[in-house]
């Protein structure tokens, strides 16, 4: 009889603590929930990152803007050269090269080359072949690096894979509620600004390299628009890389930097 009284009470005492365990688990789950939903983005924080994010997308559209077309550089005659009434003049980009004839009647009386391109006359619009047979261009009797150009060009290529990437971190991060991908996106928006601009620069070589073949036919070069387009967006995404960097840090670390004012005693 004792012996049943004491082991009716040994199972309720097992019993009461298997509940308080599966009551105590209950309440640290609760918990764990409340302090991820704790950890989600304040509306400020989402606004920043907003605005931050229209900042990187400027820089994606100026680099699209500027891989897509075709003035890079411009190649111009002297606007007498050729002894005759036209002249020539030439530009080309990371994929084609243009080369158009103009009056030289049309020609701005100051200016001593042939040109701007925007000028009535007739082009002719030709793709690169580096990318099919591997053959070098030859504009105006000089003849370009293929290795440099398709440098430039895969760096430009690398530099929109890594917009892409960044580009879907912030979707998540937005999507999620999350600060999580922010150090991520900073990485790729940083990167692929600094691939852009040694993409300008890897095709400023190519464009020099291009210069020195030849010495037949005297040219003017210049960096035209699409080249301006690419290196103002280096710049603008490693601005936008930065910004989401400083915002994926805790408050506290970077109020920590903020000048104090002593309180008065």
């Amino acid at each position: 009889m004792w012996s049943n009284f004491f082991v009716s009470q040994d199972d309720e005492g097992r019993m009461g603590a298997a509940g308080g365990g599966q009551a105590g688990g209950l309440a640290a789950l609760k918990g764990g929930r409340a302090h991820r939903r704790s950890q989600k983005m304040s509306d400020s924080q989402d606004g920043k990152i907003k605005l931050a994010f229209l900042v990187c997308a400027v820089g994606v559209t100026l680099t699209v803007l500027g891989v897509g077309t075709e003035f890079w550089v411009e190649l111009a005659q002297p606007k007498n050269f050729a002894g005759n009434q036209t002249c020539q003049m030439a530009h080309y980009g990371l994929w084609k090269a243009c080369v158009h004839t103009l009056w030289v009647a049309d020609v701005d009386p100051e200016r001593v080359s042939c040109g701007p391109a925007e000028l009535p006359g007739e082009s002719n619009c030709t793709y690169f072949k580096f990318f099919t047979s591997g053959e070098n261009a030859i504009v105006f009797k000089k003849t370009t690096n293929k290795n440099l150009n398709i440098a430039a060009a895969i760096l430009a290529l690398l530099s929109l894979t890594m917009m892409v990437t960044g580009s879907i971190c912030i979707i998540m991060t937005l999507s999620k509620g999350v600060s999580f991908f922010l150090k991520p996106a900073s990485f790729c928006f940083i990167l692929s600004g600094v691939l852009v601009l040694v993409s300008v620069l890897t095709f400023h070589q190519s464009v020099l390299t291009l210069l020195s073949s030849d010495h037949s036919i005297p040219l003017h070069h210049q960096l035209s628009w699409s080249a301006a387009c690419a290196g103002s967006a280096g710049a603008v995404l490693i601005f936008g890389g930065v910004l989401f960097l400083i915002l994926s840090l805790p408050v506290s670390s970077w109020q920590k930097c903020l000048p104090h004012k002593n309180s008065a005693t």
